[in-house]
Order: C-alpha cells, then sequence, then structure tokens
C-alpha cells in the first residue's frame, strides 16, 4: 500500500483559525469521488472519514478499502484526511489507516486507561492525533486524556457516534465552553453542525466543523460547503 508524506501538522492545515470538514460519511457513495472533487473545487482542504466497527457503535460504516481509493486523489488537491475511529481497539487499525492514507487519526477516551501509549503508537506510524469524547464523558476526562496524549485536537460528540443524520444536542454548547477553559489546542465538533448553529459553536469555542447532512444532504455540497464555512470565518 502507498505512503504518504505527513510533514503538515494540524496547526498548518487550519486556516484562517477555522476549517469546515465534509462528513463523507454522509455522501452519496454513488458520486463519491464527484462529491469530493467538487468540494476540492469550492476549497475544501480537511476532510473527515469516520470508521465504525459495529461493537463500540453498532454499524459498520466504511474503512481502509475506501481510504485508499479518495486518498490520492485529495493528497493530489493539497487535502487530507482526518479519520474518526469509531472502535474498540483503535491501536490495531492505526497501521492499516496510515497506509492507506490517512493523515490524522482521533480515538475515544472511552476506549482507552492509557492514551499515552495509544497516542504514542499512532505517531510512531506518522499520524496526528485527536481525542473524542462521548456526551455522558465530561470534558475535564476528556482534556485529562488530551492533556496525557499530547493531542493535537479534541472532538467533542453532539450526538452519539455511529449514525449520520442525528438532531444536535444543545447540551454540546457548554461542555465545549468547558473544555476551551481546559485544553489549549483546537476543538472539533462532531453532530447535527449546520448553518443554524455554527455561530453559537465558534463562539463557544469550537474551531473544527464536521458536517454531514448539512453539506451532503443540500442539493449542491460545494455551496453548503460555502455557506457553512462563511458562518463560521
Amino acid at each position: 500500500m502507498p505512503q504518504y508524506d505527513r510533514a503538515v501538522a494540524w496547526s498548518d492545515w487550519i486556516r484562517d483559525g477555522v476549517e469546515v470538514e465534509p462528513s463523507l460519511y454522509a455522501a452519496d457513495f454513488r458520486r463519491l469521488g464527484e462529491q469530493i472533487d467538487a468540494l476540492l473545487g469550492a476549497g475544501c482542504r480537511v476532510f473527515h472519514f469516520d470508521c465504525g466497527d459495529g461493537h463500540f457503535v453498532p454499524p459498520v460504516t466504511m474503512g481502509p478499502v475506501v481510504l485508499r481509493s479518495i486518498a490520492p486523489g485529495i493528497h493530489a488537491a493539497g487535502g487530507v484526511l482526518d479519520c474518526h475511529l469509531m472502535v474498540d481497539d483503535p491501536v490495531h487499525h492505526f497501521e492499516e489507516f496510515a497506509a492507506s492514507g490517512a493523515d490524522s487519526v482521533t480515538f475515544h477516551v472511552e476506549v482507552t486507561a492509557d492514551p499515552a501509549a495509544v497516542a504514542a503508537n499512532a505517531r510512531g506510524h506518522g499520524l496526528g492525533v485527536g481525542v473524542v469524547f462521548n456526551p455522558e464523558t465530561t470534558p475535564a476526562r476528556a482534556a485529562e486524556a488530551a492533556t496525557a496524549a499530547g493531542a493535537d485536537i479534541v472532538l467533542c460528540m453532539s450526538i452519539h457516534p455511529g449514525y449520520s443524520g442525528q438532531a444536535f444536542m444543545p447540551e454540546a454548547l457548554g461542555r465545549i465552553a468547558e473544555l476551551a477553559t481546559l485544553v489549549d489546542v483546537p476543538i472539533q465538533v462532531d453532530g447535527g453542525v449546520g448553518e443554524d448553529n455554527a455561530g453559537a459553536l465558534r463562539e463557544a469555542g469550537a474551531s473544527l466543523f464536521i458536517a454531514g447532512s448539512s453539506i451532503f444532504g443540500a442539493g449542491e455540497p460545494a455551496e453548503a460547503y460555502r455557506r457553512l464555512r462563511a458562518a463560521v470565518v
């Protein structure tokens, strides 16, 4: 499998202090390549890739086979792939994800007692590292894990992970605001993000906005991406 140059860090991927990341899990898979190309043409540079194992979350979602098919074109256009591993054993997957084109992996604090060791393993494969926490997990616990891991980003779930198209949980605003007082890295938010709540999420402290249905559920994903980015920059 091909290897990719990952010399660029998360801090260099974020433009104007903010990024909107289309969540490919919500894409029309009959038109996946076409939709990615349109988003690249609209200026998108960070794509979110969800992998569910059927254990930590109920569904089995996308995996390395899909990643390998889309990574070369995204990388050739200067884009990167941010992979959210909704899995029980993230370390098991790092080698294949790195070889398949992932640029960063985010693992759940709920599945590890040693986030520093998990992060070190990911970095050993040349990957950026994020930590993610579910709605039932406290921001304090997430911040502790992020600090131990030396995480590049922290992802606050604003839905229960696993299924695209869920409604935004308003209590995420307070959790993001609390997290922002505890960490000094970019805060990512995932779940029900759209133009109606993006401004409030930005004000709370988020700077990385993962959007699935609000981009791919629109008639023209590229235009929806432009509108959402304009709402947060």
